[in-house]
């Protein structure tokens, strides 16, 4: 299973397929062509057809799809379109909810990253997570508010999603899956609300999030890095670690192996950089 690094998935709608190369160039680690929620009712099967004729055009190309949902009448011609192409990297699962939808979508061939936005999805997270073919989960906290009647933006509101980021952490982590994305951030003139969402799922443990526009990536790719600081610390750390020494000191601090591992990690994020 693939534990690429992905801090930022751009979603970009089969509707505007003069977009998708737009989307493909931004600098997004992944870019998802989105056939759900950003495409209108009557424009599902058109939105199909336009990521398809993509596909045939561009063969080089390689996206990520998010499927209509399980219950929804385009199911099943979504996965079919996704099995036909080589250029479908994975399939975005939402309101996943069962082993038998992570299953069918798995039976196209492509990685699936299932979606929780549901309190059904939040209770069946360990075996969702521990399916086969599943690559990595990411979180709808839009979604998921709804389905729970919580307050949008409210301190309790916060409190359970931070609950149920906690829950697809741990349970990705388990499953030994990929590190999860959290959700969007609708805000798109909110920059700084956008870092500090991308800085709290950060120091949750989340790899990276979800965005909807373009503008978003650099500010995600951004708020991911470490610090000034914690990256002087992470350096003096492996320069001291060179010695040879199991455990020593760092300013007035011991130092172990996790201590090391977590200076190398930071090291690596900062090599992440735009």
């Amino acid at each position: 299973m693939s534990q690429a690094i992905v801090r930022s998935a751009l979603f970009v709608p089969a509707s505007r397929p003069e977009r998708i190369a737009k989307a493909l160039a931004s600098g997004a680690d992944r870019v998802i062509v989105d056939l759900e929620d950003a495409v209108e009712e009557a424009a599902k099967a058109q939105a199909r057809d336009n990521l398809q004729a993509f596909l045939a055009e561009q063969p080089e190309a390689c996206v990520l799809v998010r499927v209509n949902a399980p219950q929804h009448w385009a199911h099943a011609a979504d996965l079919a379109l996704c099995q036909r192409h080589a250029g479908v990297s994975g399939i975005l699962l939402p309101k996943a909810e069962t082993v038998e939808q992570v299953q069918r979508a798995r039976a196209t061939g492509k990685p699936v990253w299932p979606i929780i936005e549901s309190a059904r999805g939040l209770v069946a997270l360990p075996l969702l997570a521990a399916c086969e073919g599943v690559e990595r989960l990411s979180f709808g906290s839009l979604d998921l508010g709804l389905d729970l009647n919580l307050r949008t933006a409210s301190e309790a509101a916060e409190q359970v999603l931070g609950q149920a980021r906690y829950a697809v952490l741990l349970h990705s982590r388990a499953a030994g899956l990929a590190p999860p994305l959290d959700g969007v951030h609708p805000d798109i003139q909110d920059v700084a609300g956008l870092q500090r969402h991308v800085q709290f799922a950060r120091d949750m443990g989340f790899g990276g999030a979800l965005c909807i526009h373009p503008s978003q990536v650099s500010v995600i790719h951004r708020a991911l890095q470490p610090s000034p600081d914690e990256l002087e610390w992470a350096h003096r750390v492996l320069a001291a670690a060179e010695g040879g020494a199991g455990v020593f000191t760092l300013d007035g601090q011991m130092v172990d192996a996790p201590v090391i591992l977590r200076a190398r990690a930071l090291v690596h994020a900062a090599g992440k950089g735009e």
